[in-house]
């Protein structure tokens, strides 16, 4: 037989049966044997795995008429192939979370070895020398170089969230990404004229910083569907906490073999070269991406609606929390969204338990790090467990913007994060008075407020949190006269049965409601009586008179 024609033989028997193909409709003895067979063994059949297939690529479930070629088989599941533009998006948010957070290490790292004396171990069998500290700046100074960088992020918390509804959002976060990435590569040289320059510029890097993340909730207020919200936003912001895991370690690697100024060069030219891929890649919308799939497009809208060796070591033992936070935050997304997807928790418990119980327990450790013992490795235990717990709450407070109010997520994004900033201010001045004497009961002090704040933000978020979008989200339409977000949580999980609240009229509800929204009339077509005696009178009226 030649090959062309064993080729098509071996298609007609290995393809499934079809709508399409009438012909295929007519089972043979063997494809039966064989799914008896199959189904005795608990093997998967070809039904079983199109469903999982299905429920893995929701954006696949409600295809358009001529979209049926377009799905992806088994051979298309490899990493690149499968990869959905906005998981693409949050990678690359991941990432520029990764180089934002660590620039702000740079400094804490690379100050070290700029201010004090280092012991510089030449060669075998050679002396040892002192190498002097090249800067002789104040502890004052250095804390309010440390603490600068919070003065410009403070004041942009807010614009930054007004800037993300104003203009497109990913142009927003790379933007800010680029400009504190060039900024850091001039701390260098602003070092070598005085720190004042050195506190002006990390100002501005907290100035630009500020807006980065109202933009992230900007940007997944047009990308993120609501079941997915938890797990694409944790996803983006664990770069965060990725970023101390890998700055501490290499800026002190750095600062040990090219010199302190070397991880300011490194990671800004790390941000430029990211800068050029988010362009690329993100865009505003997905209906502004020229390379998105149909499929992918549909769903989304759809579902919206519309250092020296002792450097090293510290920045490791700093790095450790970080690390276990940044494995807790995507798992927490994923088991918030699972918990909500299987409608095991509504959205308001998802999130009070997520932030209440990670909060809580980060309280309950603390102060188990601050009383407990003194042996070091108890306190980088209790330490490493509270920052983890933390995480939890990622998939709590920091993804409720988008439940409650979803067109002003980025607003209000700035607003708490704004707030939350000053903590950065005010807690370094607080330690340090604090801690005049760097004792153990100024320390159990420390750990005692930073517990109690913690307490009070769990007790009234247990209280006040909801995870529904509030009315006021919904109050001013659109310029088109419509509003785009309404109904837009449609998949979240609710009270009443919104299938039947949204019912169209005449159609009635399938007995989850009892709602008397929906009409119980229906209209009828109904003859108007007539007027003509002559036509319709009785026999008399249609003599001629």
């Amino acid at each position: 037989m030649p090959f062309g024609g064993f080729d098509s033989l071996k298609e007609k028997v290995l393809t499934p049966w079809s709508e399409k193909d009438p012909i295929a409709k007519v089972k043979s003895p063997i494809s039966k044997a064989f799914k008896k067979d199959t189904d005795e063994k608990g093997l998967v059949t070809h039904d079983e795995a199109q469903a999982q297939h299905e429920e893995d690529h929701p954006e696949l479930a409600n295809l358009p008429p001529g979209e049926d070629e377009k799905r992806p088989g088994p051979c298309d599941r490899t990493p690149c192939a499968n990869l959905t533009k906005r998981y693409q998006i949050a990678i690359l948010s991941c990432i520029g979370f990764i180089i934002s957070f660590g620039i702000r290490c740079n400094m804490g790292v690379a100050v070290v070895d700029m201010t004090n004396n280092v012991t510089v171990h030449v060669g075998e069998g050679e002396k040892p020398h002192i190498q002097r500290a090249e800067f002789h700046w104040t502890p004052e100074a250095i804390g309010i170089i440390h603490g600068s960088f919070f003065w410009g992020y403070i004041v942009t918390q807010i614009p930054g969230g007004y800037l993300a509804t104003r203009f497109p959002a990913n142009r927003i976060f790379g933007l800010a990404i680029l400009s504190t990435a060039s900024l850091n590569m001039l701390i260098p040289a602003a070092a070598k004229v005085h720190y004042g320059c050195v506190i002006a510029v990390r100002i501005l890097q907290g100035l630009v910083e500020g807006v980065t993340y109202p933009a992230q909730h900007g940007i997944w207020s047009k990308w993120a569907p609501p079941l997915e919200r938890s797990r694409l936003v944790t996803m983006s912001f664990c770069g965060s906490y990725a970023g101390a895991v890998v700055s501490m370690p290499l800026s002190g690697l750095l600062t040990d073999y090219a010199g302190w100024p070397c991880p300011f060069y490194v990671y800004g030219a790390a941000g430029m070269v990211w800068f050029i891929a988010w362009m690329l890649i993100a865009y505003e919308s997905p209906a502004a991406h020229p390379t998105i799939t149909q499929a992918e497009r549909i769903y989304i809208e759809d579902s919206i609606g519309g250092s020296t060796k002792q450097s090293l070591s510290v920045g490791i033992l700093s790095a450790l929390p970080h690390l276990v936070m940044t494995c807790i935050v995507p798992a927490g997304g994923q088991l918030a969204d699972l918990l909500r997807r299987r409608r095991i928790l509504s959205t308001t418990n998802v999130r009070k338990i997520f932030n209440c119980g990670g909060f809580g327990m980060e309280a309950v450790f603390l102060l188990i790090c601050g009383y407990s013992s003194r042996n070091t490795a108890v306190a980088i235990v209790c330490l490493t467990i509270a920052v983890g717990f933390s995480g939890f709450a990622i998939s709590g407070f920091n993804v409720n913007h988008l439940d409650i109010a979803p067109r002003w997520a980025s607003v209000l994004m700035g607003i708490s994060n704004g707030v939350g900033t000053l903590s950065g201010m005010i807690c370094p001045i607080i330690v340090s008075t604090v801690t005049r004497h760097k004792n153990a009961r100024e320390w159990q002090t420390v750990f005692l407020i930073a517990a109690s704040v913690h307490f009070f933000g769990v007790i009234f978020y247990a209280f006040f949190a909801s995870g529904e979008v509030q009315p006021w989200n919904d109050d001013i339409e659109d310029k088109n006269g419509g509003d785009k977000y309404k109904d837009i949580d449609k998949q979240t999980i609710v009270d009443k049965d919104e299938c039947a609240l949204t019912a169209e009229e005449g159609m009635g509800t399938y007995g989850a409601c009892d709602s008397d929204i929906i009409p119980k009339s229906k209209e009828e077509l109904v003859q108007v009586p007539a007027k003509d005696t002559y036509l319709h009178g009785d026999p008399d009226d249609r003599e001629l008179r």
